[in-house]
């Protein structure tokens, strides 16, 4: 480990534009600072890749860790863990589903349970669909194979956080209901036209054909589509 970079705007609190980054050693951080006085004007020393940088976010940042506090902090960890073991709990027990690896942080992914009969498994993907219908909005993530060959399945991401811990009991009924209502049904599979068609209508409601033709498709071909799309939607000649 020769450097850590947090965001603090994660379980830091703060708003976004405020990261630490720890080096080991003097020599490190010193590799950090861009310097140049080959130009008419004063010389260049600047610790950063943007330069100049807005001082506000670093000032709420401070703020809120010296208001939160280590006590503060503490019980905010306290209140995602709890989320956190409740929603891996029920993602063991739900049929048809199962919880990939043994997170120890806050972060859960459900996976179809490939164990059980092919009527019984739920398709991560229809799940996030059929829990926003329930009211939470899940993070559907495609499958990837790794460079050594490892296969990660699709899975429906959630990511926790201390306020998931009110409404933890909601949730898990989301989960158990949206479950109920895919267990069995196929796979989601990738639609060949669907490019062309979100290009001229928009992203439909339901994703689960979305997501299936993007895992599907090459990345050289996947990247040009979906900044295609995002031009799409922000395109104001389609207002």
């Amino acid at each position: 480990m020769t450097s850590l970079s947090a965001d603090l705007h994660k379980y830091g609190y703060a708003p976004k534009g405020a990261s630490v980054v720890l080096y080991r050693g003097q020599e490190r951080h010193l590799a950090q600072y861009f310097v140049t006085s080959a130009w008419p004007g004063y010389p260049v020393v600047n610790p950063t890749v943007l330069g100049s940088r807005a001082a506000g976010p670093l000032a709420a940042a401070w703020a809120i860790t010296r208001a939160l506090g280590t006590a503060g902090l503490a019980r905010l960890v306290a209140r995602t863990r709890r989320a956190t073991r409740a929603l891996v709990e029920a993602g063991e027990q739900i049929e048809g589903l199962g919880v990939v690896g043994r997170p120890d942080g806050p972060l859960v992914a459900l996976a179809t349970d490939d164990a059980v009969p092919a009527d019984r498994r739920v398709d991560p993907f229809l799940l996030v669909d059929a829990v926003r219908r329930h009211g939470f909005l899940l993070q559907a993530q495609p499958a990837l194979t790794q460079d050594d060959g490892t296969r990660l399945p699709r899975t429906a991401h959630l990511t926790v956080t201390p306020v998931t811990e009110r409404v933890a009991d909601e949730l898990v009924e989301a989960l158990r209901a949206g479950a109920d209502e895919v267990r069995g049904l196929p796979l989601a599979a990738p639609d060949p036209a669907l490019a062309q068609r979100v290009l001229a209508e928009g992203l439909p409601d339901d994703l689960a054909v979305v997501m299936a033709t993007l895992e599907a498709l090459p990345p050289e071909v996947k990247h040009p589509v979906l900044a295609q799309v995002l031009q799409a939607a922000i395109d104001p000649s389609r207002a």
